[in-house]
């Protein structure tokens, strides 16, 4: 399997003259979180580690050659981005939105075939949007396209998953169905990193966290050694509560004033 890795990468975010530089390891059957309040640069990183956003220093490496020399169909065949919002660009059923995921396997003007579309219905199927496979996505319900859109990236099979906010516009149920897609995607040897601003989603699913912060600074670690309440307190600049359920934290927010040297 393949491992996405960073060296001395530093995202470039308009109007953020420094930043800490980061040198990360996703190794395949981890899920790593990545956490920070608005502005921090969480949808600017994932853009970056796809090779959609230049960064300003550094380099980001598939495997172990860097994302510049490769082409794209390569880097569409290893690393798959849900984005947090999405454009429909033209009008499309659910299925064949689906089938996109297929494209990058697939010469020019090649069809999909049975192979293509069995991969699509069965992801249509684990995102529970199987039934709505003939309806144009520009109908469908903000949760209803969120769960296309992962499907979409699920039929395409890639080895590295990078996720902007996955359980945006979904219900509970669905949120932890979601996460447990992730979680089983990292179980079959997929690295995977998503961008959330849900602490508890991260504290239940996570194995390794990424804490943002709005200066640029950075800090990076296994879960437990980063989901504590003086670390996220200055990261969101929120005083937090801690309680324990079922062996796992839950983070709620109080009502209560952060001391100037916090």
């Amino acid at each position: 399997m393949i491992r996405l890795a960073t060296q001395d990468l530093i995202i470039d975010v308009p109007g953020r003259s420094a930043g800490t530089a980061l040198n990360l390891t996703i190794e395949p059957g981890q899920v790593w979180g990545v956490l920070g309040p608005n502005g921090a640069g969480k949808t600017t990183l994932l853009h970056t580690l796809a090779g959609l956003n230049a960064p300003r220093s550094g380099q980001v490496l598939i495997g172990d050659k860097p994302l510049g020399q490769l082409r794209r169909r390569q880097v569409a065949q290893q690393l798959g981005l849900v984005f947090q919002e999405r454009l429909d660009g033209f009008p499309a059923t659910v299925l064949e939105t689906a089938l996109i995921g297929r494209h990058p396997y697939l010469s020019l003007w090649q069809m999909e075939g049975a192979g293509d579309y069995a991969r699509a219905e069965a992801a249509l199927e684990a995102l529970d949007v199987a039934h709505l496979r003939h309806r144009l996505v520009s109908t469908l319900s903000g949760g209803e396209r969120q769960r296309v859109a992962m499907a979409t990236v699920l039929t395409q099979a890639p080895n590295i998953w990078l996720a902007d906010e996955p359980t945006n516009h979904l219900d509970l149920h669905h949120q932890s169905a979601v996460m447990a897609l992730m979680a089983e995607q990292a179980a079959q040897g997929s690295a995977v990193m998503m961008c959330l601003h849900d602490l508890n989603l991260a504290a239940r699913w996570c194995d390794h966290i990424l804490l943002l912060y709005p200066s640029g600074e950075a800090c990076w670690g296994p879960r437990d050694t980063m989901l504590v309440p003086s670390a996220l307190e200055r990261l969101y600049q929120q005083r937090l509560a801690t309680v324990d359920v079922g062996g796992a934290p839950v983070f709620v927010p109080i009502q209560a004033p952060l001391t100037d040297h916090e």
